[in-house]
């Protein structure tokens, strides 16, 4: 009875001389991970603070809207750094462990994350460009007086909107047959709809103040 207790105590002993080892460089991978995730990501944070990119486009109202909930672009990079090395050191410490299973999971996921960056980077891009594009219409609108420019530009802003969401989504390796299906003939009749409606209104606003400046000039001439 005493030696089988003994042979039970000394497998169970050697057990846990053989799985400590990976159970500590386990812990000092995910801590090392967790250590270099947020130094990274704090540098390029300071990094994007110093370079101003936030005030750059503070003038988008898409930044706008993000700051109004606490956001910036900086601190968007900064959690997406650390996302990443945290992954990464998940990827490790799961490989230390011999678990093929989720070993597998973990790549899958570290190798979905370039199609993440590279959404965020298309979404943020295309809409803060679209944010100034609007932006420009309407102070020529506001300089020009061009009647019912806000509503073309306002229709505009959430269509260009609309495509660079599904663009960006795109990037996801998402299945997006229908969507395209449909987006296809509607972005087609909406685009040469915003055209035409744009040509219409910057004619007929640039024709009534075509007329004004047309006076200006003739009266500057008739005083010489």
């Amino acid at each position: 009875m005493a030696d089988a207790m003994n042979r039970i105590l000394l497998n169970w002993y050697d057990g846990i001389v053989a799985v400590l080892p990976v159970i500590i460089g386990t812990i000092l991978i995910l801590i090392i991970g967790w250590i270099v995730g947020r130094l990274l990501g704090k540098a390029v944070r300071l990094i994007l603070d110093k370079l101003k990119v936030d005030v750059l486009f503070s003038d988008s109202s898409f930044v706008k809207a993000l700051a109004g909930a606490g956001i910036t672009i900086s601190i968007i990079f900064d959690v997406a750094v650390r996302i990443f090395v945290y992954l990464i050191a998940v990827l490790a410490a799961v490989d230390l462990l011999n678990l093929d299973y989720l070993s597998a999971l973990m790549q899958d996921i570290v190798a979905f994350i370039p199609h993440i960056i590279v959404f965020v980077i298309i979404a943020l891009v295309g809409f803060i460009l679209i944010d100034y594009f609007a932006d420009f219409l309407l102070k020529f609108h506001m300089t020009a007086n061009v009647e019912l420019m806000r509503v073309v530009v306002f229709i505009m802003r959430l269509f260009l909107y609309f495509m660079v969401a599904v663009f960006a989504l795109s990037q996801l390796n998402l299945d997006l047959t229908i969507i395209y299906t449909f987006l296809t003939p509607i972005a087609w009749g909406i685009g040469i709809g915003l055209g035409a409606a744009i040509a219409i209104v910057f004619w007929f606003g640039m024709k009534e103040r075509g007329v004004q400046y047309l006076d200006m000039l003739m009266d500057q001439i008739a005083k010489k």
